[in-house]
């Protein structure tokens, strides 16, 4: 399983990822380029939300 660092970094790239998505489906008047950028952004925000969960689990430990 990655540690709680490489969790929020892939998440930091999903998001990422997901915005340039969004950009280029509004640009070209994709409505499916764009949700499926709204869904990786989404996922994303999940892994960061996991990655600082997790940190904070192991900081109690």
């Amino acid at each position: 399983m990655d540690s709680p660092n490489e969790q929020k970094t892939d998440g930091a790239l999903d998001e990422a990822k997901g915005k340039v998505k969004q950009a280029a489906g509004d640009l070209t008047d994709d409505a499916s380029l764009h949700a499926e950028g709204q869904q990786d952004e989404a996922k994303g925000k999940l892994k960061q939300a996991a990655g600082d969960a997790r940190k904070a689990l192991d900081d109690l430990t």
